[in-house]
Parts: C-alpha cells; sequence; structure tokens
C-alpha cells in the first residue's frame, strides 16, 4: 500500500511543476538586454507557488501515510479475520475427514467380516462336497460288491445252465435208446403177429404202426408235460430273479407331490410389501397367477397354495424375481409374471432334454422335450409322472439287459409310454392316443407305439421289450408310497371345477383355490358386461351343483376388468 501512496504524490509534484511551466512558458521573458521591471515579482510568485506546491504536497503525503496506516490496520484486521475462519474452516474440514475415515473404516471393518462370512460359507461348501464325494465313493464301493456279487451269481447261472445242458443230452440219449427198444419191439411183434394172426405183412405193418404211434403219443406227452412243468417252474424263478435284481439296482426318489410350496423371505419386513396398500399387490399377484398366497405368522416364510404344480412353480419363481427386485406393486408384478410365463417353455424344454441325456437316449426328436419335461407338473394318484416315467424306463432297461434284448429301445418305451399325459389335461381324452400321436408325428418306432397302448391293455404286446415295459409300470405303480388315491381325487375334483367353468363362453382363464372353496373366473370385459357376469356366477354356480359332488360350499367369484393403456411420448 505504501508504493502505491509515493506513486500517487510523485503523481500530484508532476502535474504541479507541469502547471507551473506552463504558466511562466505563457509570460515572455524579457531579454538581457530589456530587463523587465516586474521579473522579480513573477520570480516571487513563482517561488511562493512552489512553496505553496510544496506544502500541499506534504499535507497530501501526510494525508495519504494516515489513509495508509488506516488502510494497513483494516487489512490487519480482514487478514486475521480470514485466518481465524481458515482455522474454523480445517477445524471442520478436519472433523468431517476424521469422521468420513472412521466411516471408512467401519466399512472395511464389515467388508472383511462378510468376507470372512463368505470364507466360512465356502469352506462349509467344501466339506459338504467332500461328504458328498465321500458318500459317492461308499456308494461306488457298493456298486462294485453289487457287481462282483452279480458276477458270482452269473457264475453260478452258467453252471446251472451247463448241468440243464448234461441233463438234456442225457435226456435226448434215453430218448434213442428208447427208440431202439420201440424199433426192436415193434420188429418182434411184427414177427409175433405173422404168426399168430396169419396177416399179410402189410396188414401186420398197419397194426403195429398204429400200436406204436398211441404208445409213443402216451409216452411224448408224458415226457413234454414234465419238461414243461420244469420250464414253468426254471422260468418263474428267472423272472422273479431279473425284477427282483432290477428293482434293487434302482434307487428311486419318493415322488409324492404335495399342494403347498414355501418360499423364504429376507426379512419379515417384506410380508408387508407382498400385501401392498389395502392388499393391492397380493390381489394382483393371486389373479395373475392363478394361486392363493398365504401370508401367516410363520417368520420369514410364504406358503403358494394351489393344486397345479405348474401355477405353484411360476408363482414361486415369480415371487422370488420380485423379492430379489425389491420393487413390489401391480404393474412391476404383472411384468414380472409375464417374464416368467415366456421362460417357462425353456425351462420345460431344457428338463426333457437332460431326462433324455439322462437315460442315453440322445436320438429322440428334439420335439418331444417340451413335452417329457412337462410330465414334470403333472401327477398320477400324487405320483409325478415324469419321475414314474423315469424308474418304469431304468427297470424295464436293467430287465432287458438281464435277458439279452434291447435295452435302449426298452428304456425309449418306458420313458415314453405315459408321454400323453402332458397335454391331455389340455386336449381331453385319452393319454394313450394323444401319446400315439405325438409319437407319431416326431417319428418314434412302433415298440414305443405298442408300449403306448399296451400298457393299458388297449392292444395285445408284439414285442418282448414292451412286455417289459408294461412289468416295469406295475412295478413302479405298486411300489410302497407312489401313490394316493385320495390326494388324486382331490385333484381331479379340482380339475373338473375348472373345466365345468371354462365351458361357458366368454371365460378367460378360471382358477380353483382355496382347496376348491372358492373358484375365481376371469372374463373377457368384451363379450360379458356387467350384468351378463352377474348372470354369469349364478348359471356357474348352478351348473356345479348339478354336475359335482363336494363337501361344503364353493364361492363363486367373477372378475371383469376393463384397461385403457396410453403412452405418453
Amino acid at each position: 500500500m505504501s508504493m502505491e501512496l509515493v506513486l500517487l504524490v510523485g503523481f500530484i509534484a508532476l502535474v504541479i511543476g507541469l502547471s507551473v511551466g506552463f504558466f511562466l512558458k505563457g509570460k515572455k521573458v524579457p531579454s538581457a538586454v530589456e530587463p523587465s521591471p516586474d521579473l522579480e515579482e513573477k520570480r516571487k510568485e513563482a517561488n511562493e507557488i512552489i512553496l505553496k506546491a510544496k506544502q500541499e504536497a506534504q499535507e497530501i503525503l501526510k494525508k495519504a501515510q494516515e489513509e495508509a496506516r488506516e488502510i494497513k490496520l483494516v487489512a490487519e484486521r480482514d487478514a486475521e479475520k480470514i485466518v481465524r475462519l481458515a482455522q474454523e474452516e480445517a477445524d471442520r474440514l478436519r472433523s468431517t475427514i476424521k469422521e468420513e475415515t472412521e466411516k471408512i473404516r467401519k466399512d472395511v471393518e464389515e467388508y472383511i467380516s462378510e468376507k470372512k462370512q463368505e470364507l466360512h460359507k465356502l469352506e462349509q461348501a467344501l466339506h459338504q462336497k467332500e461328504s458328498n464325494i465321500e458318500r459317492r465313493v461308499q456308494a461306488l464301493e457298493r456298486r462294485e460288491e453289487e457287481l462282483y456279487r452279480r458276477e458270482k451269481e452269473i457264475r453260478e447261472m452258467e453252471k446251472e445252465i451247463d448241468k440243464a445242458q448234461r441233463d438234456i443230452q442225457t435226456r435226448l440219449k434215453e430218448l434213442e435208446e428208447k427208440e431202439k427198444e420201440i424199433e426192436a419191439l415193434k420188429h418182434r411183434e411184427m414177427l409175433e403177429l405173422q404168426r399168430i394172426a396169419s396177416m399179410t405183412l402189410e396188414e401186420a405193418r398197419s397194426e403195429l404202426f398204429k400200436k406204436v404211434e398211441e404208445e409213443s403219443k402216451i409216452e411224448a406227452i408224458r415226457i413234454m408235460k414234465r419238461i414243461e412243468e420244469e420250464a414253468r417252474d426254471r422260468a418263474e424263478f428267472e423272472a422273479k430273479k431279473v425284477i427282483t435284481t432290477a428293482v434293487q439296482r434302482l434307487a428311486s426318489e419318493i415322488a409324492i407331490n404335495y399342494t403347498t410350496t414355501t418360499v423364504e423371505l429376507p426379512s419379515n419386513e417384506f410380508k408387508g410389501r407382498i400385501i401392498g396398500r389395502e392388499g393391492r399387490n397380493i390381489r394382483t399377484f393371486e389373479l395373475l397367477t392363478g394361486v392363493d398366497l398365504i401370508i401367516d405368522d410363520t417368520p420369514d416364510i410364504v406358503t403358494i397354495s394351489s393344486f397345479d404344480p405348474m401355477r405353484r412353480e411360476l408363482a414361486k419363481e415369480a415371487l422370488e424375481r420380485l423379492i430379489q427386485d425389491g420393487r413390489i406393486h401391480p404393474a412391476r408384478i404383472e411384468e414380472v409374471v409375464l417374464e416368467v410365463k415366456k421362460e417357462m417353455d425353456d425351462k420345460i424344454r431344457k428338463m426333457g432334454e437332460e431326462t433324455c441325456m439322462e437315460l442315453g437316449l440322445y436320438d429322440i426328436n428334439p420335439g418331444l422335450y417340451y413335452y417329457i419335461g412337462k410330465l414334470y407338473y403333472r401327477t398320477s394318484y400324487s405320483q409325478n409322472v415324469l419321475l414314474h416315467s423315469k424308474e418304469v424306463a431304468y427297470i424295464a432297461g436293467m430287465m432287458a439287459e438281464e435277458l439279452g434284448l434291447d435295452a435302449k429301445i426298452a428304456r425309449r418305451a418306458g420313458l415314453l409310454h405315459d408321454v400323453g399325459k402332458a397335454v391331455s389335461h389340455e386336449l381331453g381324452g385319452s393319454h394313450t392316443d394323444i401319446g400315439i400321436e405325438l409319437c407319431k408325428r416326431y417319428g418314434e418306432p412302433d415298440p414305443v407305439l405298442n408300449a403306448i397302448k399296451a400298457h393299458h391293455e388297449e392292444e395285445p404286446v408284439r414285442y418282448p421289450e414292451v412286455a417289459l415295459v408294461c412289468a416295469a409300470d406295475a412295478l413302479s405303480a405298486a411300489r410302497p408310497g407312489a401313490r394316493r388315491e385320495s390326494l388324486e381325487t382331490y385333484l381331479k375334483r379340482l380339475e373338473k371345477l375348472e373345466e365345468i367353468v371354462k365351458s361357458f363362453s366368454g371365460v378367460q382363464n378360471a382358477y380353483a383355490v382355496q382347496a376348491g372353496r372358492e373358484v375365481r373366473v376371469i372374463v373377457n370385459p368384451e363379450e360379458i358386461s356387467d350384468e351378463e357376469a352377474y348372470m354369469l356366477s349364478k348359471n356357474i354356480a348352478r351348473k356345479i351343483e348339478e354336475e359335482m359332488q363336494f363337501p361344503g360350499q364353493i364361492k363363486v367369484v367373477v372378475i371383469r376388468e376393463t384397461r385403457h393403456v396410453e403412452y405418453a411420448k
């Protein structure tokens, strides 16, 4: 600031000097030859002006210095204030940095804790895999023992076959000796008859042939009866042995399907989000999927109830996606349900393909994969149809291997013998007729077509492999715990309830829920008006009363919904 004052003072002095110079220049200075009488006065005036200018300059300089001191004081105060504010800001930043550091430290500790938990889970999974490997090794050891035992049985069977062959050869020799004895007896009798009866040779020969033929027939019948009885006993023993061995080699799953599925929740707060404001979320979910969503006091669990396994699987997949996504509202529920419905076909087709690969049937037409996979969502007297078909295929294939038949054809026919059940509930009619139509469409061989018809005795068995499939089907169905009549009756009652409702025109879809105590009917709003919807509920209730036997009462709910959609662009 002092440098600016010095420059200011210098500038003022320069201005004053230039003014005085111009003033003196304006006066005409007399020459030395002609001295001016008032030159001295002018000089005095100039000196006074200069002196006065110097005094004014000193005063200005003094004022400037005072102002400079004031400005300096103000600047120092401002500087102290700025320094104080800077220190406060530094303290605040220091505390903020300290808080951020503490937060980062906590986040790092939480991250390390999570990683430790993940590592612990991985260690548990590794231990689980090790235990699984140990179980598989034990299973392989048991399999090896079983193969050794089977080899021993085969050797014993070979010995028995050799013994049977020796017995047959011995019997053949005995028959040859008996034939020789018969020839000798015939010759002696012929001579005796000629001597006693005085018959001609032709007459004696004819009489002798008749007698010998009768005796030979009686002896042959006795031998044949004895061989047939022995063969029957032996065949029954061998059949029991083959069936027992095949069933022992098969370790099948317990194929029982229930009517409920549970979904685990991350926390109990999701129950409120699933229900939604005034229950709109749960109503939308049940309407779109056709299931009952049961939310009770059980912690972190929601139960899905439906008699149809396909609907339960679809609802389970959709609910798990909604929980994972976190956005649960009617529009999002509808979007997710539609996505899952589109993906279900691919999942079913992949399941059918994996089943064929598991059974070693690599040449089955890929068009059948979808129908084979769909059997997983069908039951027969509470027995899962896909698991039942696999069980039949395995048993028939192993019995065919025991008997030296075509095991691949037996497995193929066993897997496809109930394939018509995949769509019989949708198209109506016998599952055998629908199965024949499907298999013909995709070029399946004749033994498969024969197995589809023959396992219900609709046509005779034409191939030995088909007979094994029929036996395996009976074994799988008769296994303890495989089938339960009461559950199947209940499921058929619910299916019939839906069929009755869908028989009315204008019905878009129908869902039997609440264990058959309620049926939800979704109608097409373009075909059915509100008044017609009211009458439709009455007509449906009346037809259910006429055609069904049911305990208690059935609630008929007709839903008519109109939507108008537009997009803002």
